[in-house]
């Protein structure tokens, strides 16, 4: 309205002079605003001012680069949640303690390698030759200005200049990388016996007063979550089928633009029989494998039922169902496998076939050529798909509008009603649970829970209809009375009390053992089975037991010496006792073909650990002052 009356009037002197005084009013208030960000002193780092201005475009473009990894499920309560603001000025700081240091040291960047940096920068690049419109294209693209990339460019290239003369003073021994793959590689086999909690659950009477006691001093896991409940509007596309027409045109066109997505390509129905070999079996294995494949093909080209045949003979997962793979196209097994299966007819046998998996003998039981679905046979799908992005479109659109129209602070229900929509309340939940009749995931129960007041959310996908949900009703985290929890806390009482259970057990054993008792006769005694691992490394889980790095330090500081450990070791899986068997050192020649990529990895370790230390070091002896301290109520 008021631009109308301006445009229409813009000759007139009441509107000169009406421009002036706004232009006065803009200059003396935007332009004081703007100097006093500019002069505002955030910090002071070793004497050197981090100014308001460099502080607001740093806690942008971390909020910025937050936004985009979150999207839709953005809200303003994430700048808490992360702590942006105190990231910002933290990030700044260490900024300006590396950029000193350099200066320090007699490190720079000239203008002429920030150019070349930047003209060798490929996605700058056309043709391998820098494209200046590419670059202004790709810098508008992603919103930036030109002086700001080239000084983050130059900040890149000091800080390359800088961790190459720091990494420069470090040495990887060979010792150093031998001892590196030795801790990777080594192996250990190892016996284990398992008393399991469960086992003893029968065993436990509970004592009330105990029970008690087990709450009031567990009492903090039994705390009740904050919940909340949701109203919200879903806008689905399906609603908007009826407005929507598909003309033949369009069928069509889209036929033939996504005419590969129609093409049915070649495939085969095969079975397989595997006889299972390690990839890295010597010789003599090798050629047993194989002998005893070629012994089952040759039943099989006698006429033997090769689903028969798979179920006695064949070592893989199929072995049950007759070794039956179903239809597959090229592309989805073994490369060696896949070459040789479309390599026959219907109803021949391959030759044995050797995989990372062993040797296979192949039936191909069905061929089914490559096709393309006529118009014809997909023209109602096609109308379906086409309905359903229409559909999508205002679905979209309908909740775009009814967002821009919503007052602030309105009851999301009443705003639903005034529509003629229905806003859907969800029962209470918790942060850690699925919210109820709604394909959610974790990244968007925690935006939603961060919602505040009358707050709502923008507008959210999910599952293909768009939602706007606003909390109705919010329930804080609190600490139960024992009779609000009662079947809760006697299912961890018994299970607490079984668990200590197993653990007297088994350290009854290890201590038996460890006086002389056989590890057998033991374990006879204690109705527990011994088991045998295979030799793993330290990254290999053992089977039943899993892998972590208190496990890990246990068996592996045994050895012929010191065959059992000082404890037992607990874990979700139960309690268990160890036995020293065995000790597989590393393969020399295997050391040599990979000691490279490992001195690689070693050295990224060493070089991520001496950036950091430095930089820890700069930081603690720093003269580091905070002059405004930055705050949740404004950025």
């Amino acid at each position: 309205m008021l631009l109308s009356i301006m445009r229409r009037h813009a000759k007139s002197w009441l509107i000169k002079l009406l421009i002036a005084i706004i232009a006065v009013v803009f200059v003396f208030y935007f332009g004081y605003s703007f100097t006093a960000k500019q002069v505002t002193k955030i910090a002071y780092v070793n004497g050197e001012i981090i100014s308001g201005l460099e502080y607001q475009k740093a806690y942008w473009d971390l909020r910025e680069s937050l936004q985009k990894k979150y999207k839709d499920l953005w809200n303003e309560n994430f700048v808490k949640l992360f702590d942006l603001k105190n990231r910002a000025l933290q990030g700044l700081i260490d900024r300006k303690l590396i950029s000193q240091e350099a200066k320090r040291l007699g490190l720079d960047v000239t203008e002429e390698e920030v150019q070349q940096a930047i003209i060798n920068y490929q996605p700058f690049q056309t043709n391998g030759t820098f494209d200046m419109s590419r670059y202004k294209g790709l810098l508008a693209q992603n919103r930036l200005e030109a002086d700001a990339f080239e000084a983050d460019m130059a900040r890149r290239l000091l800080d390359s200049k800088l961790q190459q003369f720091l990494f420069g003073f470090l040495a990887l021994t060979e010792k150093e990388l031998v001892d590196f793959y030795t801790y990777s590689n080594e192996k250990v086999k190892v016996s284990y016996v398992t008393f399991q909690p469960e086992s003893f659950k029968h065993t436990v009477s509970i004592d009330p007063a105990k029970m008690k006691d087990y709450f009031e001093e567990n009492k903090e896991g039994f705390r009740i979550p904050e919940k909340i409940r949701l109203a919200y509007i879903e806008i689905d596309p399906a609603n908007f089928n009826k407005q929507i027409g598909v003309k033949e045109e369009q069928v069509k066109d889209y036929y033939e633009y996504h005419i590969d997505s129609f093409s049915e390509p070649k495939k085969v129905k095969a079975r397989h029989i595997l006889f299972r070999l390690d990839p890295d079996a010597v010789e003599e294995k090798e050629k047993e494998v194989r002998t005893r494949a070629r012994e089952v093909l040759e039943k099989a080209r006698e006429g033997e039922d090769f689903a028969e045949l798979a179920k006695e003979y064949s070592e893989g997962p199929t072995k049950e169902n007759g070794g039956d793979l179903g239809y597959f196209s090229p592309g989805q097994m073994d490369k060696s496998f896949d070459e040789a299966v479309f390599s026959l007819k219907k109803g021949e046998i391959s030759e044995p076939v050797r995989t990372r998996f062993g040797y296979h003998i192949i039936l191909a039981e069905d061929l089914k050529e490559a096709f393309t679905r006529s118009l014809e046979d997909v023209h109602r799908e096609i109308e379906d798909t086409l309905r359903g992005i229409a559909g999508g479109e205002l679905a979209h659109e309908r909740g775009l509008i009814l967002l821009d129209q919503m007052p602030y602070d309105i009851d999301l229900a009443e705003y639903a009603k005034e529509h003629e929509l229905e806003a859907k309340q969800t029962e209470p939940f918790s942060v850690n649970e699925s919210i109820p009749g709604i394909d959610d995931n974790q990244k968007l129960r925690q935006s939603l829970f961060a919602l505040k007041g009358k707050e709502t959310s923008d507008l959210i996908e999910l599952g293909g209809k768009f939602y706007i949900f606003q909390v109705s009703d919010r329930k804080d985290s609190s600490l139960p009375e024992l009779d609000e929890v009662t079947e809760e806390v006697k299912d961890a009482f018994v299970a607490f009390m079984a668990a200590e259970q197993a653990k007297a057990k088994a350290n009854e054993f290890l201590n038996e053992i460890k006086q002389g008792k056989a590890w057998d006769q033991a374990a006879e005694e204690m109705h527990v089975d011994p088991q045998m691992s295979e030799f793993f490394r330290r990254l290999d889980p053992i089977a039943e037991i899993g892998a972590t790095p208190q496990l890990m330090e246990m068996v592996f500081s045994l050895n012929k010496d010191r065959v059992y450990p000082e404890d037992i070791y607990e874990n979700e899986k139960g309690v268990f006792v160890f036995r020293w068997e065995d000790h597989q050192d590393i393969d020399a020649a295997k050391y040599e073909e990979e000691k490279e990529q490992y001195r690689l990895s070693l050295m990224r370790v060493k070089q991520g650990r001496a950036y950091e230390n430095w930089l820890n070091n700069l930081r603690k002896n720093a003269e580091i002052e905070i002059v405004t301290p930055v705050s949740d109520d404004k950025p």
